[in-house]
């Protein structure tokens, strides 16, 4: 249950800002370094809430020499007077505008802040400084860019900056085929289980009704294979996910993505094997029901043996070459069967079920996105998911598509959460229609999914308003799909059925049967 967000620089918003400034935005600045008169490497950092803002178009930003502040801290004013420079100072104790003052009083054309942390921090007025007058941009960049630049200006005698801040565009392609990606995941998870379960209950009543003499037990009918959940296990496995969540974030390094790695990759193998050979069973139909016996295996079908190689492979080389920038592909295949596969396994039998599993996952995952702020000062679940202090890009359980029509780049990324929690009461619904014999119109499985895209609809509306901060996306799925399940259901009649049953009354074959030989 991971929140959903888009993993970039974020787009700025208005909030709160001091009287007499300025209406200037939070926005996203690029520093691109030149030394001795050749481009070298670029720095992303954010701009202030008070000054001048930066050009939008690299093309129209000037290469403007770079200076180390003296003092380093610029609380007091610069020893040397200098030309429209761009001066760099470290961030000391003063305030933020002090330093802009002073900059700018020493000829400065923009101030360069570097910040004490690897993180980056929004620089605002003071509430007591209500009469500011600074025309200087001002930019905070985190340490570890500060101690790249500071080493330049130290062993170069000339290095300049270019400063700019591209504009992100309003909807991104990659919005859209994740959004795409994660209802398509549900919609063919929902019909893989809803044909199953279809089938097995065919099964079932066939061997009912050649069971004239005798109430067939277990073993007659066939053991399923689905797992279905109760109210104490939907519990319980949000307060398990919480602990995991909470080892996941003390215990974030480098060695502990790398196991996670490992747990996603058999992970994956198995989900990709499953609904390979699910899919590839329609066409070799024998290779799929002839079976042999391999040590500490068991019986496995010859399908199955031809596919495992090819999911190890698959899963092994997204591994070794994760870090590649076309390695979401095999994330995302992975992670679509892996989700695939467990709505196919493991099945809410009721609403009420449902109901408890959605609300205390809706309540998870505000606490951890959210709350979480005030006992860790800083969020746990996008720490987690992004993968700080593990020097990795994140832990491997997301959904991610890259950026590429975005000048700032990075990835738009969606939890496993927020789509197998919901997707288990979509799969329901679809299961209760079937058996319910109800057209699609009548259904609940269309209303459901029709819920839940625009819960995901507003999750990315709410990024872009929330200046693209990481959202909860079960804050919004959740009562889209819950709320528009439980309405339907009272409006017509069906909310016993659906919480208590989970399917309607039919009667058993193997009854009836009786009954018609008596009455014969």
């Amino acid at each position: 249950m991971t929140s959903f967000w888009s993993f970039h620089w974020s787009q700025p918003f208005v909030i709160w800002f001091c009287r007499k400034v300025a209406f200037i935005r939070f926005y996203g600045v690029k520093v691109q370094t030149w030394v001795g008169g050749e481009e070298d490497a670029e720095f992303v950092g954010v701009g202030a809430r008070f000054g001048t803002t930066i050009v939008s178009k690299e093309k129209n930003a000037n290469q403007i020499r770079l200076t180390l502040s003296d003092p380093r801290d610029c609380c007091s004013a610069p020893k040397h007077k200098l030309d429209r420079d761009v001066i760099m100072v470290h961030r000391g104790h003063c305030k933020f505008t002090t330093k802009a003052n002073n900059a700018e009083a020493a000829g400065a054309s923009a101030v360069l802040i570097i910040n004490n942390q690897k993180e980056l921090y929004k620089m605002v007025c003071e509430p007591d400084e209500t009469d500011l007058d600074i025309h200087i941009p001002a930019i905070i960049l985190p340490q570890d860019a500060g101690a790249s630049l500071e080493k330049m200006l130290l062993t170069n005698t000339s290095v300049s900056v270019q400063l700019y801040s591209p504009k992100r565009p309003l909807v991104d392609v990659a919005e859209v085929f994740l959004w795409l990606m994660a209802v398509g995941t549900i919609l063919c998870a929902s019909y893989w289980s809803a044909w199953t379960a279809r089938e097995a209950a065919a099964e079932q009543d066939k061997l009912l009704k050649d069971a004239v003499d005798e109430v067939p037990n277990d073993k007659a009918v066939g053991v399923s294979s689905v797992l279905d959940i109760n109210t104490a296990s939907a519990v319980l496995f949000v307060v398990i996910a919480s602990c995991f969540l909470v080892i996941l974030y003390e215990l974030m390094s480098y060695w502990f993505i790398e196991l996670l790695v490992v747990l996603f990759c058999i992970g994956g193998v198995e989900g990709l094997q499953t609904c390979l050979v699910a899919l590839l069973s329609r066409w070799f139909k024998h290779a799929g029901e002839s079976y042999i016996k391999v040590p500490f295996f068991g019986a496995l079908s010859y399908l199955t043996l031809a596919v495992t190689p090819f999911c190890i492979a698959f899963a092994a080389g997204w591994a070794m070459h994760r870090n590649l920038s076309f390695a979401w592909i095999g994330q995302d295949t992975l992670g679509i069967a892996l989700i695939i596969t467990v709505l196919q396994i493991v099945h809410a039998p009721n609403l009420k079920v449902g109901t408890v599993l959605l609300s205390c996952a809706f309540l998870y995952d505000i606490f951890w996105v959210f709350v979480s702020k005030k006992l860790f000062h800083e969020s746990v679940m996008i720490v987690v998911a992004r993968g700080d202090r593990s020097g990795e890009d994140g832990i491997p359980m997301l959904l991610k598509i890259p950026r590429l029509f975005d000048p700032w780049g990075g990835y738009s990324i969606i939890g496993f959460g927020d789509i197998l929690l919901p997707g288990l009461l979509i799969a329901f619904s679809l299961r209760y229609d079937w058996s319910a014999n109800k057209s699609l119109c009548a259904g609940y499985f269309p209303w459901a999914m029709l819920a839940y895209g625009l819960g995901l609809l507003v999750t990315y509306v709410a990024l872009n308003l929330m200046d693209g901060h990481g959202q909860p996306a079960l804050l919004y799925i959740v009562p889209f799909t819950l709320g528009t399940f439980l309405t339907l259901g009272k409006k017509r009649g069906d909310l016993r059925v659906l919480w208590t049953q989970g399917e309607p009354q039919r009667p058993c074959p193997h009854v009836l049967l009786q009954r018609s030989q008596e009455m014969d």
